[in-house]
Formats: C-alpha cells, structure tokens, sequence
C-alpha cells in the first residue's frame, strides 16, 4: 500500500523542521541511578596498558592498541552498524539520537563525526547502503529516515510508514527497504517513489529480523509470536509460517551458503532450518545462554552471537559447538553487534552504554573436530580474544549441573561420531 503523499516528505520541506521539538517522551530503559554519568567518550581498556611501562628509554609517542577504544554514550544504543569500506560506525540510541564515529587502533584517535536529533523516539536500527552513501533509520516514532551519511543532515523522511512502532530494518538492494514492526507488520518499500510495493501481516507479534537470500528473491522474518516467515519479493507475496517454537524467535540469518537458515530464541536455543525445508526445523542447539538476541555471520560455518546476560559467543554449525568467548558487555545485555569492513573487529552495543571493538581477525581460522572433546572438569571454555575473560570467569556461572551431565554422556559417546548432521541438504 503506497504511503500517502502527505507523509512522504524530502529534504526540501524538511529544513526547517528537521530539528523539530521532540513533544513525546523518549523511550528510554536507563538505570535512573547511572543515567547521570560521565558525558560522551571514551573509556580506556585496562588490560591494554600492560606494556605501557616497558622500554622506557623510547621516545614517546602514539599507543597502537589490538582495538580501539570503547566509545562511551550519553543514552544506550539499541542499534549499531558499521560503515561498508570505511572506519566508521553508526549508532542510534533510546532518546532517538544517531551518531557517527570514525575509529582507529591509535590511542584517543577516535571521533565524533555527527549526530542527528531528527527521530522523536527511540531509534531501533540503522544500516548503510551498500555504497556508504546512505544511511537508514527507523524508529519507535513509525518513521522510516534516510540520511547523507557523510554529513547526517536527513535527505528523505517517511512519517507514519506503519500502523505500529517500527522494530525491524534490512537494506535488500540500494532501491529497495524492508520493515518490520511491533505489530508483525512486514513493509518492502521502493524508496525511489518512496512507497510501499508489499503489506503483510501474517505475524502475531513483533518482526524481530529481517533477513534475504542471495538472489534477492525471498524474506524471511523472525517474530515474537515464535515462528519463521517466508515471503516471496518478485512475487510479492506471503509464502508460509514456521512451525511455533518455544520463546520469541529472535534474529534470523543464513549460513552454510544459504543452504541452512539459524534463528536465535529468548531461551536461548539457535533453530536450524534447511533451505526450502522452512516449515520444520531440521536441528536445534541449545547454548546455555539466557537468550540470542542477535546473530551475525562471520564465515560460512561460524556465526558470533549476543546474549541477555551480556557475553558474545563464537558458535560452529555443523557440528554444533560452542567454540568461546569473544568478549563480554559485564552483567549488561548486548542489543547488536556489526562486523568491520576488513572483518577485523566486531562492534557491540549494550545496556552499559558502550559500544566496545573485539579482534575477530583470527576467527575465520577455527577449525572445530567433528568429535566432542571431553569438556574440562571446571566446565569453563577458552577466550578467543585478549579481552574476554575467559581464563577467570567466563563459563564458570553456567548450569554445572548440566554440565557434568554433558560430560558424562559425553565420555560415554567419546569415538562413537557426532550426532550432528547436515541433514541430507548439502
């Protein structure tokens, strides 16, 4: 259904108002007891000082650092993404700002670029084009934005774009957007005309993430309601439900080439579907976390994902393991995490109003054995990165009960192969 054109609006009936008084009160889930804290920076890495007194007889000069700096915000970010060929990020917080950084490995190097006060709420995501050129944002306020990237000034504005609050944004091409809304609402839109070509609403509850194949053809949307939907672009229509699984489905991305579809849950399951098998799922993996809120490949096979209880886990599929830890937002829950153009560094943003930088340049190389290794007896796993703590306390607040279960089933299928197939697909 085409936007009517009242609520279609372009930059140049928005430069006066592009700074419009926000008369609602932001969304906002800040401890009252921290919403006060220090402005806007950076906050240093104690554990990448540990050099910084050796070789004192050099001259001083810049610190070259693994990561940069974690970026400190005046509000949590609910959404992060990072620029396609540049060091650049974007972050959209609760008040309904978005703000630009460039960021470096060179100490006290990173910069605020921009920010942008044009949402009225709550800014739920935002994604570059894939040029870099764009930038696109929706909001709790129902809007749909597009900003020149470069500067942050808003190019196009689409007010009212759904009936309910916008929760869920995938760029599909440089013409053409999908949202998703709290409502299980589901929009494409051509932002040449700046119309909808697609209306449905076949969810029961909110559309959590929005992801496509390869060839641009099919949606597919993770819902609170527990199930997968599959919707065909060309034809522009409905194609099918999932099955209902158990807790919201709450992220969704394809791997394996496109031939296996994960979904994350609120209980913290990863679901496994295959290609064109979209009605039943075809595995499962439990990963003892308290949620997969998001899910973000990193390789054919692995896949980083972030948790309510704040620790980013590198997770193999097929065989199902987990490999570790990346790093961990400390008792903070992880909205997002955005990987680097160079795919060096994964980006986090979390309820401690921190966007931190993790070294995943090493990641790609993991290999996992197809057998089970018997766990250590402490239950804990190895850290990927300096950062992750893994070493003192990663791992050691899990289930142990279900742990040492694990290990005795473990031990009594250890040389008997792994249960965990590629079913048939491949």
């Amino acid at each position: 259904m085409a936007a009517s054109s009242e609520h279609v609006e372009t930059a140049s009936t928005l430069t006066d108002s592009a700074e419009m008084d926000k008369t609602e009160a932001p969304e906002t889930t800040r401890d009252p007891e921290t919403s006060d804290s220090e402005p806007a920076g950076l906050e240093p890495d104690p554990d990448e000082d540990e050099d910084e007194d050796e070789d004192g007889g050099e001259p001083p000069g810049p610190k070259i650092r693994d990561t940069p700096q974690d970026i400190r915000l005046e509000a949590i970010a609910n959404t992060v993404a990072l620029h396609p060929s540049r060091d650049i990020l974007v972050c959209g917080d609760v008040d309904g700002d978005v703000y630009a950084y460039s960021y470096s490995c060179t100490e006290g190097e990173n910069k605020e670029l921009w920010s942008s006060g044009h949402h009225m709420k709550s800014c739920r995501q935002v994604r570059f084009s894939a040029d870099g050129l764009k930038l696109y944002s929706v909001s709790r306020d129902k809007s749909v934005h597009m900003l020149d990237a470069e500067r942050g000034q808003l190019v196009t504005r689409i007010r009212g774009a759904h009936g309910a609050p916008i929760n869920s944004l995938l760029l599909v091409d440089e013409n053409i957007l999908a949202t998703g809304d709290d409502g299980g609402t589901l929009k494409v839109w051509d932002m040449r005309k700046g119309t909808s070509i697609m209306d449905l609403k076949h969810h029961e509850d909110y559309i959590s993430d929005i992801a496509v194949d390869q060839a641009k053809r099919i949606l597919l949307t993770a819902s609170g309601d527990g199930t997968m939907g599959v919707f065909n672009i060309k034809r522009r229509r409905f194609e099918l439900l999932s099955e209902y699984q158990s807790g919201d489905l709450t992220s969704v991305a394809l791997m394996k080439r496109g031939r296996k579809v994960v979904c994350g849950s609120s209980e913290g399951t990863v679901y496994i579907f295959n290609w064109n098998g979209f009605g039943a799922t075809s595995d499962r993996f439990a990963i003892k976390a308290e949620s997969v809120e998001c899910i973000l490949p990193i390789t054919d096979n692995i896949m980083c994902t972030a948790s309510m209880d704040g620790y980013i886990r590198a997770i193999n599929l097929l065989p199902n393991r987990v490999i570790g830890c990346i790093g961990q937002h400390v008792s903070e829950p992880i909205e997002e995490l955005a990987k680097s153009w160079d795919s060096r560094f994964l980006a986090s943003s979390a309820h401690d109003q921190l966007i931190k930088f993790w070294d995943i340049s090493s990641l790609p190389n993991t290999t996992v054995n197809e057998y089970r290794k018997r766990k250590k007896k402490d239950g804990r796993m190895k850290s990927l990165t300096k950062k992750a703590h893994g070493d003192n306390d990663f791992f050691s607040g899990l289930v142990e009960e279900a742990e040492k279960k694990e290990d005795v089933e473990e031990e009594e299928e250890e040389g008997e192969g792994d249960s965990d197939s590629d079913s048939g697909s491949d």
